[in-house]
């Protein structure tokens, strides 16, 4: 395991590249913004979905908003090429110069048009439909020489009149080796079949001819340096597909009417007589050019089905998914790769893959899931993803599988997850994943660092954690999941969760948690785990563990525990996140509890259970509605439908709880004179059939006593519900505090 020291400005930039012998082996050098020497304004560092920050690589970058602003990095290797990440707003098309010194090295086009979506999924391309996201893409350019470790690389805003500002989020230097020369007896596409280089003319049949020829000769096939215009995909079987290597040889294009149809390169699927076999693309780029998200269109870089296939050094950018196989298939490889910047997954193996995998292959600013794999009726079986790096997923989660068998996610880095998702993500969920493709056999989860991954889901009113457990569609049981030698760095949220149907089999040994903005473990179902030396330290919250389910969370002490464990774990209304709590090292766990939020949206652990929690009433006068009564301040009330008793108002706790006590405020200004309200305690577990827990009775509410009422009870309840029959002092139900208490 990792072990180190951090301050807070450490934690909150510690990179996915600082993890040695983890993560993918990359040929470049990353230098974040706000790291480099700049006139520009930092972004700050927030977490908020829908802000730049929260999509940046180390959740902070620099904006550049005035001629002759510049963020300038110092080359530590030497480099002849970077790709640097940026966004500018919406609508733009501009560009930014790369300098050292006063000379210009070149002009780098940027676009908003790979970026900016709206609204709910599957997102939109209109402003109108609010909840902009997906802010950022990035842009490559080769230097034309190489600068010698020491030199300084601007980059630099020459004019702000087509963009009026630029955010440059982080500078990926390297040095790209020559092209590769066409192997010996290799099919030429471009001197042999007449494939267009210059990218002016659609080269699709001309590549499909040489390919063709390939397969059936055993010869391999060589695109030379160029970029080739593709509208519609290549369909290979039993042929190596090789490139000059991923900065010379590059493939793209789109039909320009049936835009359904771009540039892919894609195998036989099962009923046109695939998968196809024995395949290999290599040492070239696929960049697209798709700008929206339309789930059904299968403009991918790579598709289709192939077994005993490799894709390996391939550049995969601005096409939907980097590669949604659909098996049937078996024996799939991608390997020393990079995917950028897609509107969708970065890889999905989906329905019956097989002893597949993806390893050093480098992923950043997917729309959704950055590697994952999808059981969907039919098994997934001996995958694994080993070795990747996967940075900012703008939706869901860096790592997943839905449903499998026997799948390893091992030696990873992941970091950044921007919402709905965690950065390690197991769940029975989606169409098809039940039964015989739900969870199943031996997971081994080993040597994985996670970095400020779990995020908020802007549809729940809780953040997800870094490593989260959710069988949606049926209980993980039967399975044995085992964690090992893993570090979670500065959750976003908590560090592990479990939620829907029951978690079994779980197993995590030689696991630190080093900082959470919330809990170290959120339970909201029930879950069954061992957990041996699993060290907690810099969480948010005191007590450090959320269940609601009770005894429902039993985990089995394997020893050489610490930081987590609470005999009263806190069940309540949610808090908010507090970041950048990474201040021990992780084999030194605190000696005493953190010190809880200071937010006033953060109760005590034995605080007020309903306090935020989701409230209704049979009515209301005007605007003083249900919520008055949860919102935390005495002076908003509700009030109910005037002259209509028998009048309700009912909270949700979230889950079953013990309560032992019911307080009732009204105002406590004066002005509002003593009455006496006549009312019932009732209560439920299930929200339909409700039982008396307090019979009828008058509550006299003085504002010599702050107007307020406690009325003891002895029940477990997740709904509680007052009817109000009578009022003394006006003619409707009134509160404006409705508080439980477990103590």
């Amino acid at each position: 395991m990792v072990t180190w020291q951090s301050t807070p400005a450490q934690a909150a930039g510690l990179s996915p590249f600082d993890v040695a012998g983890r993560g993918a082996t990359v040929p470049f050098t990353e230098i974040e913004a706000e790291k480099a020497a700049t006139n520009g304004t930092s972004t700050g560092t927030d977490r908020t979905y829908g802000t730049l920050s929260s999509e940046a690589s180390g959740r902070e970058a620099v904006t550049l908003d005035a001629a002759g602003e510049y963020v300038e990095f110092t080359l530590t290797k030497p480099a002849n090429a970077v790709t640097f990440r940026y966004s500018v707003p919406d609508g733009r098309s501009a560009s930014l110069d790369l300098r050292t010194g006063s000379t210009l090295i070149k002009t780098v086009p940027v676009t908003s048009k790979y970026s900016w979506y709206y609204g709910y999924y599957p997102f939109t391309n209109n402003p109108g439909d609010g909840r902009p996201h997906h802010f950022y893409d990035e842009a490559r350019a080769m230097f034309g020489t190489t600068y010698a470790a020491g030199t300084k690389i601007r980059i630099q805003v020459a004019s702000t009149a087509q963009s009026p500002s630029f955010t440059i989020d982080l500078a990926d230097f390297e040095n790209v080796p020559g092209a590769i020369a066409k192997p010996s007896g290799a099919i030429d596409a471009v001197a042999d079949y007449g494939a267009d280089p210059t990218g002016a003319t659609d080269s699709t049949a001309k590549i499909q001819a040489a390919v063709d020829a390939g397969a059936a000769s055993g010869r391999v096939v060589y695109l030379p340096q160029g970029t080739f215009t593709l509208y519609s995909h290549v369909i290979v079987d039993r042929v190596t597909l090789a490139g000059a290597g991923p900065w010379y040889t590059v493939l793209g294009g789109r039909h320009p009417t049936q835009r359904n149809l771009a540039a892919g390169i894609y195998g036989k699927y099962a009923g046109q007589g695939g998968p196809s076999q024995n395949v290999t693309v290599k040492d070239l780029a696929v960049i697209g050019d798709i700008q929206e998200r339309v789930d059904e269109d299968q403009v991918n870089a790579f598709g289709g089905a192939m077994s005993n296939s490799t894709i390996d050094n391939v550049w995969m950018q601005h096409t939907k998914v980097g590669a949604w196989m659909d098996g049937p298939m078996d024996r799939f490889t991608i390997k020393n790769s990079r995917i950028l910047d897609q509107t969708a997954d970065g890889v999905n193996f989906h329905i019956g893959v097989t002893n597949s995998a993806v390893t050093n292959t480098f992923v950043r600013n997917t729309g959704d899931d950055g590697l994952a794999m999808w059981a969907e009726n039919t098994p997934n079986v001996g995958n694994s993803f080993t070795h990747n790096t996967v940075v900012a997923p703008i939706l869901a989660n860096n790592i997943v599988s839905y449903g499998g068998r026997d799948i390893t996610i091992s030696d990873n880095v992941m970091a950044e997850t921007v919402s709905n998702g965690g950065g390690l993500h197991v769940g029975n969920r989606y169409p098809g994943v039940q039964g015989a493709t739900a969870v199943a056999g031996t997971w081994t989860m080993a040597r994985n660092t996670l970095i400020r991954t779990g995020n908020s889901d802007y549809n729940w009113n809780f953040g997800i954690g870094a490593i989260w457990f959710w069988p949606d569609s049926g209980a993980i049981s039967g399975a044995t999941l085992n964690i090992t030698d893993t570090d979670i760095l500065d959750s976003s949220y908590s560090a592990i969760q479990w939620i829907g149907n029951g978690t079994s089999g779980l197993n995590l040994t030689n696991v630190n948690i080093v900082g959470a903005g919330t809990f170290a473990l959120q339970a909201q179902a029930p879950a069954t785990a061992t957990f041996t030396n699993v060290k907690a330290s810099g969480i948010a919250q005191n007590p450090p563990t959320y269940s609601c389910v009770g005894s429902g969370l039993a985990i089995t002490d394997g020893g050489g525990n610490s930081g987590w464990q609470t005999a009263n774990p806190y069940c309540g209304p949610w808090p908010a996140p507090r970041w950048n709590n990474t201040t021990t090292t992780p084999s030194t766990p605190p000696t005493s509890s953190p010190t809880p939020s200071t937010s006033p949206s953060t109760p005590p652990p034995t605080g007020n259970l309903a306090a935020g929690r989701p409230v209704t009433a049979t009515g209301q006068a005007d605007v003083y509605g249900p919520g008055n009564a949860t919102d935390g301040n005495a002076n908003t009330y509700w009030e109910s439908t005037n002259n209509a008793f028998p009048q309700s108002i009912t909270v949700d706790l979230g889950q079953s709880r013990a309560v032992s006590r019911v307080v009732l405020k009204l105002p406590p200004a004066t002005a509002w004179a003593t009455r006496t309200q006549t009312l019932s305690v009732l209560g439920s577990t299930d929200g339909s059939t409700y039982s008396t827990v307090k019979a009828s009775a008058g509550y006299t509410f003085n504002p010599s006593s702050a107007n307020t009422v406690t009325i003891p009870v002895t029940t477990t309840q997740r709904y509680l519900r007052l009817t109000f029959t009578g009022n003394t002092g006006w003619p409707a139900g009134q509160l404006s505090e409705f508080e439980v208490y477990a103590s």
